[in-house]
């Protein structure tokens, strides 16, 4: 039974006080034996079949985009999808998805995401008021595993986890709580972008999650008179794919309606579903789905 009524969202919060273990710097062999004893264990989320990481390691290269249009996609496609909003600080994906009220609560004191096109969405964005959330670490990963653990994803195919920039606390607790099915890489053409990915690519490995593909953000425009394809960089992502080991799945070109679709609350690929932006989600849904099917094969 789900609560009548909709909880306060400084109720919501509290619960995300938990006590955390700090780790100390530069441990020895016997005091990294002793840490890692109190590290989270990974265990499955009820209900929740495969979670794929949208990530990158570079801020401002459309990972929330990227996020919400796939998760559109796949739920159009006829998976059932939710969309966990992993950015801590800076959430989006409440605008982007066109989602304000506060989660419920069932009995158990789990939240209930709310739904909108077809997608279960849970952010922090969602709990807390328009003001910054000043955070320390150890309540950053209490934070993420109480989003995971603390609502009722289930029954879910694939639940779409969208990340903030940088290698740190949220993917570390990401891959220390779940067991997650892979990694799609977010990148634009940039060197300085793809340098920057790259890292985040190593870290992923290191944690043992593979990576399923590599989406090239911004990658062009098209003439909108004789559709001309116009670069707008040297193609370096094709290079360090080859590097990686990994696949392009799909190169984005920067459409015009992009930003308005995005601070309006429509994603794109529902909007325009002829576009060849829509066109290219198309590609990149159905490439996750069979690089899922293929993982579980083999498992």
């Amino acid at each position: 039974m789900f609560s009548t009524k909709l909880f306060n969202k400084r109720e919501l919060l509290r619960t995300f006080s938990t006590s955390t273990q700090c780790l100390l710097p530069k441990a020895d062999p016997r005091q990294a034996e002793l840490m890692a004893r109190s590290l989270p264990k990974r265990a499955p989320l009820e209900g929740v079949r495969d979670i794929v990481v949208v990530s990158s390691g570079k801020g401002g290269v459309g990972k929330t985009t990227t996020a919400v249009n796939l998760a559109v996609t796949l739920a159009g496609q006829g998976q059932n999808v939710g969309l966990l909003d992993g950015d801590i600080f800076g959430p989006s994906v409440p605008l982007m998805m066109n989602v304000a009220e506060v989660p419920l609560v069932d009995d158990r004191n789990r939240m209930v995401p709310p739904v909108n096109y077809g997608v279960k969405c849970l952010s922090m964005g969602l709990l807390v008021e328009s003001g910054p959330v000043v955070w320390r670490g150890p309540l950053v990963m209490s934070a993420i595993q109480r989003l995971l653990k603390g609502a009722v994803w289930g029954p879910l195919d694939i639940l779409v986890v969208d990340t903030p920039p940088g290698t740190g606390d949220v993917h570390l607790s990401l891959s220390q709580h779940v067991p997650l099915s892979g990694v799609l890489l977010v990148s634009t053409p940039q060197k300085a972008a793809l340098e920057v990915t790259r890292k985040g690519a190593e870290m992923y490995r290191t944690l043992n999650v593979p990576l399923i593909g590599l989406v090239e953000n911004m990658s062009h425009v098209i003439c909108d008179n004789c559709e001309h394809k116009i670069e707008l960089a040297r193609n370096s992502t094709q290079e360090m794919a080859a590097e990686l080991g990994v696949q392009v799945l799909a190169r984005i070109p920067i459409e015009r309606e992009g930003m308005h679709c995005g601070d309006a609350g429509t994603p794109f690929c529902l909007k325009f579903p002829e576009s060849k932006f829509a066109q290219s989600y198309q590609s990149i849904a159905g490439k996750v789905i069979q690089f899922l099917e293929n993982k579980r094969a083999q498992s």
